[in-house]
């Protein structure tokens, strides 16, 4: 890279506007899996505190997975360069048998699982993750391919939350290069997941396109940017959805709610689709229902109320019943069983 596009040194402001969250936490957990950007993490980190001479105790962990021969050794490796560092470091095994689909998305579920049960048993409330402008970018296409709503559309968050912990991002605004620069610069070595550029996965895929992608304008800054409009657009719907909520909902208990049918369907449809979605996942049995089926039951009912007809619709384990000027949401019933055939002792 030519010494003119060289990616600009992180200055101790800089670094202080970086890691601005973690000084909202006493001990925070690094999650290093030995790549470009989590190496960058940690360094940049430690160096961060070091400089203040005060802020959270670090640790680390690194997950290997065991999905190829060299992952206990690159781990061994972030293990090495934490000695020299001086910080504490755990390695964390997926242990148990792999599914044969869905690879990548499991192992990301177990990476998350493993590394919460880590942070709370050393007392962290914090996971650090170096998920990147790039990564945010890749999250963005990924979600708009598959049909997401508004709430995937903003993407990841600087500081999110999940199973009781916060997560901080705090290189969501940062390209890969400039981590790969700074590392190279330290003389910091790293590893490189043969992985990431798998053309039998979703996410590779689209990183190939990146390029062609950015030479029409849709570059990762200027996707990232649209996540955060999304993500200001969705702040404000959520705000109008809690106001409408206190209005439309006339009963709601730990077995059902009741809703005002004229009110909610007096709402713009974003609202009352969001307000039957939250009680069917709430009352349900199968969590979140899927946003394609939950606007086909929301179109259903609405058609009905106009034509005040009743109408009963089951969806994600809850039911839902349209009667006059009330929309009821409670527990599906069970599904009964077909008895099996009795056997038959007549000659064939």
């Amino acid at each position: 890279m030519p010494a003119a596009e060289a990616p600009a040194p992180f200055t101790l402001r800089e670094r202080d506007h970086l890691f601005r969250a973690f000084l909202n936490h006493d001990r925070i957990l690094l999650a290093v899996s030995g790549g470009p950007d989590s190496t960058a993490l940690m360094v940049l980190a430690h160096d961060w505190r070091m400089a203040r001479g005060d802020g959270p105790a670090l640790e680390v962990a690194t997950v290997d997975h065991g999905l190829r021969p060299e992952s206990r050794a690159e781990a061994a490796e972030v293990g090495a360069l934490c000695r020299r560092l001086g910080l504490p470091w755990e390695m964390l095994h997926w242990a148990g048998e792999k599914p044969a689909t869905g690879i990548q998305e499991a192992a990301r579920a177990a990476r998350y699982d493993l590394l919460s049960a880590h942070a709370r048993a050393i007392g962290a409330d914090a996971v650090a993750l170096a998920h990147t402008l790039d990564d945010q970018a890749e999250t963005v296409l990924f979600r708009l391919a598959r049909g997401s709503g508004l709430p995937g559309l903003s993407a990841m968050k600087p500081v999110s939350r999940r199973s009781g912990l916060d997560l901080l991002r705090p290189f969501l605004d940062v390209p890969k290069a400039r981590l790969v620069a700074f590392l190279e610069g330290r003389g910091l070595a790293f590893a490189r997941d043969p992985g990431n550029g798998d053309a039998r996965f979703a996410r590779p895929r689209l990183r190939a396109l990146a390029p062609l992608l950015a030479g029409e304008g849709l570059d990762a800054a200027r996707l990232a940017r649209f996540a955060e409009r999304v993500a200001r657009v969705e702040a404000a719907i959520a705000a109008a959805v809690d106001v409408a909520r206190h209005a439309c909902l006339k009963a709601r208990e730990d077995d059902h709610a009741q809703f005002d049918a004229p009110l909610l369907f007096a709402q713009p449809d974003e609202i009352s689709l969001r307000l039957l979605i939250a009680e069917v996942a709430r009352l349900g049995t199968e969590g979140t229902p899927e946003l394609g089926k939950a606007e086909r039951l929301h179109a259903a009912l609405k058609a009905a109320f106009v034509a005040r007809n009743p109408c009963t619709r089951t969806l994600a384990g809850a039911l839902v019943r349209l009667k006059g000027h009330a929309l009821s949401v409670t527990g599906a019933p069970e599904r009964r069983k077909k008895p099996a055939p009795l056997a038959s002792n007549s000659p064939r």
